[in-house]
């Protein structure tokens, strides 16, 4: 892997190691671009505060961390730092204002709720064709807006049902990606930790589709940016699947 543009860090409370230690794993791994995306804060009309992403609060020590860091690294790495967000529409007027101002380079979509939390966490195992429809909807909603590189781990919502209504589904968010030349990603987190995403049938619709794809480290921990037999995994996944890996998004190549 040259590039990995889904990092995490310990400010979303459930991620651990310190900012400069995942500069420095890349590094160790050969990377020339390093994303970080870390889960994107929110500006809710309560005082309620998710514990799986960093405050509003946290937003000013991220940029500053991590611009120190990249002009520190800079003949070593080009570093990227962004957000990983869901597209929640009732929110995304009070988004734009909280991050106006920040020099945000990028950022993906990570539809891990369709609405507001507390709700529905969708990375999971469902049976309701409905649900799956939804959610492929929001997710072609969300990438429709501009806002968002690529969409992360696209088959993050497993479906118990037959076949053929996953393929109907699923086969229809390759199809927006394939239009739109948004590669899949393959996301390394889930593969490594067995989960029901990436999923190699999955792979197969968007391969079918002539889909590109990418390899997302999805790091939470540091080691995941070096893990070569993880990449070497998903690297055999793209090629089983007739998926073409790209190594870099486009306008955010490495900086001379």
């Amino acid at each position: 892997m040259l590039a990995n543009y889904h990092t995490h860090t310990e400010r979303c409370h459930h991620a651990w190691g310190s900012d400069r230690e995942y500069v420095e794993k890349a590094i160790q791994n050969g990377m020339k671009v390093l994303g970080f995306s870390d889960h994107c804060p929110w500006v809710y009309p309560d005082d309620f505060e998710s514990n799986i992403r960093m405050k509003a609060s946290q937003i000013d020590d991220y940029f500053n961390s991590l611009t120190s860091l990249r002009d520190e690294y800079k003949n070593d790495i080009t570093i990227y730092i962004g957000f990983e967000s869901e597209y929640i529409p009732e929110l995304m007027e009070e988004q734009e204002k909280l991050f106006s101002g920040y020099p945000i380079d990028y950022m993906i979509l990570g539809e891990h709720f369709m609405k507001r939390e507390p709700s529905q966490y969708l990375g999971q195992i469902f049976s309701d064709e409905t649900l799956l429809e939804q959610y492929v909807n929001i997710c072609i909603e969300g990438m429709e807006t501009g806002k968002y590189q690529y969409l992360a781990h696209p088959d993050l919502m497993g479906f118990a049902g037959s076949r053929e209504i996953y393929d109907r589904h699923y086969t229809r968010l390759c199809q927006y990606l394939k239009e739109h030349d948004i590669p899949v990603e393959i996301n390394l987190l889930g593969v490594v930790e067995n989960r029901h995403y990436t999923s190699p049938h999955f792979l197969k619709l968007a391969g079918d589709m002539g889909c590109k794809a990418i390899i997302g480290c999805d790091a939470h921990t540091p080691d995941r940016l070096n893990n070569r037999t993880a990449q070497a995994t998903c690297q055999n996944m793209a090629i089983m699947a007739g998926l073409k890996l790209i190594d870099y998004l486009p306008d955010m190549m490495p900086k001379e």
